[in-house]
């Protein structure tokens, strides 16, 4: 299984977004348990649009998505839920992919990992692995290891977004069990 180069990140996050399908999310948790899952679906969020959070500027809140590819991105939702992202393109560019599910090898729970707060639990990530690198020495790494054969990729309207909803930025693998919606 190959670690993936951080220059792989520095691409624009809609084309990013589709390339992480298949890809292997890595956590060592505090207890040095290893946890995997398959990435199965994502968004893509760029700077220009309305439903990104770096979209009005920098805010202590957004600083990790001005930094360059290859960081993580974490927030809490509702209060309640972590939500997990890969920030993308150059630094200060102000885009990430956001990790909607994953599909955990050889468990029987297809929905276990199935939308960003459900994966976020899985892999026990939290708002301290916020403004990381994604790096084996950080406990938190992507592998380059598609174990997934050959799949197609749909292209939907992202999920749970009330402005740019016209941008089909949702990428996930056709008839996946494990994604959060269809």
């Amino acid at each position: 299984m190959n670690h993936l180069d951080r220059n792989f990140f520095k691409q624009n996050a809609t084309e990013l977004a589709p390339k992480l399908l298949g890809m292997t999310l890595c956590h060592v948790n505090s207890k040095g348990l290893r946890k995997t899952g398959i990435i199965v679906e994502t968004e893509a969020y760029m700077p220009d649009d309305p439903a990104c959070h770096a979209s009005r500027g920098k805010t202590k809140r957004t600083l990790p998505m001005f930094e360059e590819g290859g960081m993580s991105y974490v927030y809490l939702i509702y209060g309640m839920y972590y939500c997990f992202n890969i920030v993308s393109g150059e630094k200060d560019s102000g885009q990430a992919v956001l990790i909607r599910a994953l599909e955990i090898p050889n468990y029987p729970h297809a929905k276990e990992a199935a939308g960003p707060g459900k994966l976020c639990r899985y892999l026990e990530i939290t708002k301290e692995h916020n403004g990381i690198l994604l790096a084996k020495e950080n406990n938190l790494w992507l592998e380059n290891s598609i174990i997934i054969p050959r799949f197609e990729i749909v292209t939907a309207p992202r999920i749970g977004i009330s402005a740019g909803k016209e941008n089909l930025w949702r990428f996930y693998i056709k008839n996946n069990n494990s994604i959060s919606k269809k």
